[in-house]
């Protein structure tokens, strides 16, 4: 809320990198908010029911069924953006999970701890109506969208959950090594591998059933172009998932990606996040190839300064 000239209130909306309610909520410190309802415009409405239209006949293509499932238990509205109370009513008899508004970034090690407590960080803001095909950070369709239907699945969340406890072992370790140096190579490393399994599985993962190749992955599921693309296109490759690979590989977020991976199922999904916890706790996770993502100060320290006596997320 801002004034003109004449003093006149001016609703300025929910939209992303264009809200005065976030950048308040971020000068004062504030990272888990309410969600402002009365906030969201009409114009903000309307590219909510845009990309909602355009999506549903590309789920019903390409989707994996317990997203289907997972969008039919959510009730969303197409026409208008959602309340996440409404959102958190269908969700949380489920499978325990809540969608959780936040003002902006979570540095990682609180994304995972949230997840370890069935809470889903949610950013509340909406793309503009002219810029619905890119998007570089998250909006409230991307996660709302694109992530918390499969929430509602109990393997899917039971694996959420996995990850956020595997957050806290990688944080214990890092807090366990006493050279400065060697302690912030180790936790890099470790950071990397994490942020690439996640980006390989829950933001662009694919699944093989019975008919055919379909997509559970968050990142693909949000995106109009890409959600066909990564099925059909003769330029993806498509290789079935190797925890090996997977950690060694580097990814870029701003084209369509030419490499993903596929599982069998959400049981699948969870025995290699064990498996992943083995490898770190053998130390196979120390020192993964170089390259993207970058592991930025707010990431490390997370994860360095983390402390373990919170079982809640209020």
């Amino acid at each position: 809320m801002t004034t003109a000239n004449n003093d006149v209130p001016v609703l300025m909306g929910l939209t992303t990198t264009e809200a005065p309610f976030i950048e308040q909520r971020k000068a004062a410190g504030e990272l888990y908010i309410q969600q402002p309802y009365e906030l969201y415009t009409e114009e903000n409405h309307a590219a909510w029911a845009a990309l909602y239209s355009r999506m549903a006949p590309r789920w019903e293509r390409y989707a994996n069924q317990h997203f289907m499932r997972g969008i039919d238990s959510l009730c969303l509205d197409p026409r208008r953006v959602p309340r996440l109370d409404d959102v958190n009513k269908f969700l949380n008899p489920l499978t325990g999970f809540t969608a959780k508004a936040v003002a902006g970034y979570v540095p990682a090690f609180l994304f995972f701890d949230c997840l370890r407590n069935r809470a889903f960080p949610t950013t509340i803001t909406i793309r503009r109506g002219d810029k619905l095909d890119y998007l570089p950070e998250p909006d409230i369709f991307h996660d709302i969208a694109g992530h918390v239907p499969m929430h509602t699945d109990k393997a899917f969340a039971d694996t959420l959950v996995r990850f956020g406890d595997l957050a806290h072992l990688a944080a214990e370790i890092a807090q366990s090594i006493k050279d400065p140096e060697k302690q912030v190579k180790k936790v890099e490393s470790i950071i990397k591998a994490m942020a690439r399994f996640f980006w390989f599985t829950i933001e662009f993962g694919l699944m093989k059933e019975s008919s055919g190749m379909k997509v559970y992955g968050s990142g693909l599921l949000s995106s109009y172009g890409e959600l066909a693309h990564c099925v059909e296109s003769p330029d993806v490759q498509r290789f079935p998932i190797q925890l090996e690979w997977v950690i060694n590989q580097y990814f870029e977020i701003d084209h369509y990606q030419p490499l993903l991976f596929w599982v069998d199922s959400f049981d699948h999904l969870f025995s290699l996040v064990g498996e992943l916890e083995q490898w770190m706790k053998d130390g196979k996770l120390d020192n993964v190839s170089p390259g993207e993502p970058l592991v930025n100060e707010a990431d490390l320290k997370s994860f360095i300064a983390a402390e373990f006596d919170s079982k809640s997320v209020d």
